[in-house]
Order: structure tokens, then sequence, then C-alpha cells
């Protein structure tokens, strides 16, 4: 049973925490790898290089918006795309492990698996923009 008085605290920490995650990914690219390293490693997976900008700023904006508490239901089922993207092209290949050379897909699969719960859960509690259902109620 769903304790409607702890569970908008339960997303809001969901929340807060997958977004801090992709602002810590996107810091990885930005800080550590370089903008101009991970396009060409982008481009060593036979990606286009400048898919990599376009990830990174996936990641701020979605990691924000999620933070923020802005269409986090649709935000957080959009910000499964580049976690797929990452399972198909490079932790995929690698195993299961995160352990394993280049990392392995479990993380990424746990990632996804808070994202669609908090898809299914709903904002929590501050969220700047809530969500409404069909109707026009808040959900």
């Amino acid at each position: 049973m769903l304790d409607t008085r702890t569970a908008p605290y339960a997303a809001l920490l969901l929340r807060v925490t997958l977004g801090a995650l992709f602002l810590a990914h996107a810091g990885l690219k930005l800080f550590v790898f370089t903008p101009a390293g991970t396009a060409q490693f982008f481009a060593s997976l036979g990606l286009p290089g400048g898919l990599a900008y376009i990830t990174i700023a996936w990641e701020i904006i979605g990691a924000l918006a999620l933070i923020l508490g802005i269409y986090t239901r649709w935000v957080a089922v959009i910000m499964t795309l580049p976690l797929i993207g990452a399972i198909a092209t490079v932790h995929g290949p690698a195993g299961f492990f995160f352990t394993n050379p280049n990392g392995g897909w479990e993380f990424l699969a746990l990632w996804i698996a808070g994202l669609l719960a908090l898809a299914l859960i709903g904002d929590g509690a501050f969220a700047a923009k809530p969500s409404r259902s069909a109707s026009g109620e808040r959900v």
C-alpha cells in the first residue's frame, strides 16, 4: 500500500538523485573528457561527433528539469533515451557488470528503472511544474 504522507518525499528524493547523477555525467564529459574528447569518442564508435554536444546538453537540461520538478514524468521517460543509447553502443557489448572493461550495463539498467519508477510515481514534493492528468487534476 502506498503511504500518501511519505510518497511525495520519496519521489522528490528519487527526482533529485537521478538529476544529480545526470549532472555528474555531464560534468565528466565537460571537465574530464572535454566536449572535444567526448565528440572524438563518439566518432570512434561510428556515431556523429556532434551527437556528443547534444548528449551533454540533453543531460544538463534533463537533470535540471528533474531536480526542479518540471514535467517530471515526461522528462524521466525521455532521459532513458541516452541511457539506452549508451547500452546499445558501449556498455551492452561490455557485458552486465560495471566492473568489466568499458563498464557493463548493470548501472544503466538500474538508472533506467529509477527513471521509469519516477515517471510512474510522479513529481513528488516541491515540484516547480507539477504534472497534470488528462482531466487537468494534479497527479
